[in-house]
């Protein structure tokens, strides 16, 4: 909302079509090499080249370290609504429990990420709730979301980049490939539902968002789906709190399962220290890789603000997205088995996230 004003909801759905190119390509990949070391598995196998496997591993594995951090530097906003424990103590407690649950067993955390999962999405759907009663009746200004080229596009290219962090993560599910159930039918597809429910939820977030409050209150709220819910409803500013923290909780645990699942496949592949490579003979899970992913992400996140987290985190993510197209691109092109479109896709999404990176260290 500071970025872009009332344009929000184009900045969304411009990150979401970029976004979308680079789906495709994971999709695709996803299909031919189910492994945990994703993106690293990906570049090799395209690119031929250890050295951007290894720097593609290491990228995704900061990126979602650094997404993690930044998840749990907005947690601290939510909990204020129920203790009054400094910001360092909140994310140290944090991140220790999410590790620990991590290290635990995968099947734990899975179930845990779906209950949170389905309870951030009825968060989401109350917000909309809440906010189509109040502006029942009213004129939607759907002129006013699009960018002007000559005064707001700018800004709201700046607001998508940061909208792009809002996406990530339907990334995280090919590093979980070797635990999936008929991996090559089920990732694009859960790729595809992923990135289609989160275009419609946040766009349509987005647009309650900025009619129903001031835009210098959500810009400058930590915990704005609770404001809405506050500023629009009788329901408790707790109860969307509570549900808010539910959300960041999974948000983060994600990440930190995806982490340790990179930097393990990636020691299998003798990419990465081959310590972190070793799985625990009774919970079944990486656990050096995921204590080591905790550690840095409670650095990150006691040191580094959070809009800092989160350019540097698209950042990040953009220079993987490049990769794996330009990889499914040099794919096909050597298996010759492809039709244009299947040239073409990789080749814009590549484009796309190159010149989206370019106009953000330019900008």
């Amino acid at each position: 909302v500071n970025e872009s004003g009332m344009a929000t909801p184009s900045a969304f759905f411009i990150s979401a079509l970029i976004v979308s190119f680079s789906a495709y390509s994971y999709a695709q990949m996803s299909r031919r090499f189910p492994s945990s070391a994703g993106e690293a598995i990906y570049i090799m196998e395209g690119l031929n080249s250890r050295n951007l496997s290894a720097l593609a591993g290491y990228t995704i594995s900061l990126g979602g370290i650094v997404s993690a951090a930044t998840i749990a530097r907005g947690f601290t906003g939510y909990f204020a609504f129920f203790s009054a424990l400094p910001p360092w103590t909140i994310i140290v407690l944090l991140v220790t429990a999410l590790t620990a649950l991590a290290a635990w067993g995968v099947k734990q955390s899975v179930t845990i990420v779906v209950a949170t999962t389905l309870l951030e999405i009825a968060g989401l759907l109350l917000v909309l709730v809440v906010g189509s009663d109040e502006l029942s009746g009213r004129d939607i200004p759907w002129r006013q979301f699009l960018p002007n080229i000559d005064h707001t596009l700018i800004p709201v290219l700046s607001g998508a980049f940061l909208a792009f962090f809002a996406f990530i993560g339907f990334e995280d599910m090919i590093n979980m490939a070797e635990e999936v159930k008929n991996p090559k039918r089920n990732l694009p597809l859960g790729i595809a539902i992923a990135l289609v429910t989160s275009t419609l939820l946040y766009g349509a977030v987005a647009i309650v968002a900025i009619l129903t409050l001031p835009l210098s209150e959500l810009a400058n709220s930590d915990a704005p789906l609770a404001l809405i819910v506050e500023r629009n409803s009788a329901i408790p500013v707790e109860f969307m709190a509570a549900i808010s923290l539910i959300a960041i909780i999974n948000g983060a645990l994600i990440q930190i399962i995806m982490v340790s699942r990179v930097l393990y496949g990636m020691a299998g592949k003798k990419l990465a220290p081959q310590a972190l490579g070793s799985v625990h003979p009774r919970t079944r899970t990486p656990l050096k890789a995921t204590i080591l992913t905790g550690i840095i992400v409670v650095s990150f996140a006691l040191w580094l603000p959070i809009t800092t987290l989160a350019k540097t985190t698209s950042s990040l993510i953009l220079i993987v997205f490049a990769l794996v197209n330009l990889s499914l691109l040099v794919l096909n092109y050597r298996e010759k088995n492809t039709g244009a479109m299947g040239k073409l896709i990789p080749a814009i999404g590549a484009f796309l996230c190159v010149s989206f990176l370019a106009f953000q260290v330019w900008s």
